[in-house]
């Protein structure tokens, strides 16, 4: 008696172990955890720093996608007011926020949302500490008063004051002897022209008077 095996074909049975490895790539736990995961931060989560710093980076694990609208950062203080200061840039996997730079102490949030490599977009959120912030710059005011430079101004405009007088009282006490010296000698010169002149006119008639009695 003969028998003869069954022969299935192959091509079916590969078919169907194909799509199965599909379906469990596209639609298992790793393939939706394959998006860009932020690595790094600064200020980190939890980390607490003295003052609000000029700017927030967040470092993501592959090159993110750019775009308008792409990229959102929110950094809010502890009022509930945003610091952040125009739109966050991003450079391959680097996405950086310009922040005011000032801000009170307390707890900062940031909220994120960037696209990534694969197109999907992601989202996140942390909070770091200001420990000091700007609670510190009033007590720091009195200490720059106007009144210090009061005593400048009065001690440098004083010796001014006084140096003119001084200097008008000994020109004029220097001056004036010269005066009464010249008076004086013009006076002298005076009296020696008006007497050299009456003694020239006596000697000239005592001349003329003795020479008339010698002709009679």
């Amino acid at each position: 008696m003969n028998t003869k095996a069954l022969r299935r074909p192959a091509a079916p049975i590969a078919l169907a172990a194909t799509l199965l490895a599909a379906f469990l790539i596209l639609f298992s736990p790793l393939s939706a955890s394959a998006h860009d995961a932020l690595v790094s931060s600064s200020p980190a989560a939890d980390e607490s720093v003295e003052t609000v710093p000029a700017e927030l980076t967040l470092t993501f694990s592959a090159k993110l996608i750019d775009g308008e609208g792409a990229t959102e950062v929110v950094v809010t203080g502890p009022d509930g007011s945003s610091v952040t200061k125009g739109a966050a840039t991003v450079d391959g996997a680097v996405v950086t926020q310009p922040l005011q730079g000032s801000g009170p102490s307390g707890e900062y949030h940031v909220i994120w949302k960037v696209v990534s490599s694969d197109g999907h977009p992601t989202s996140g959120e942390y909070s770091f500490t200001v420990t000091v912030g700007d609670d510190a710059a009033p007590t720091q005011e009195p200490t720059t008063s106007p009144t210090t430079a009061a005593p400048t101004v009065e001690q440098t405009a004083a010796p001014e004051a006084t140096s003119t007088p001084a200097a008008d009282s000994a020109d004029a006490d220097g001056g004036s002897p010269w005066v009464w010296v010249l008076v004086i000698v013009a006076v002298l010169v005076v009296v020696g022209v008006v007497v050299w002149i009456v003694a020239s006119r006596r000697r000239g008639g005592s001349a003329t008077g003795s020479d008339a009695p010698t002709e009679r």
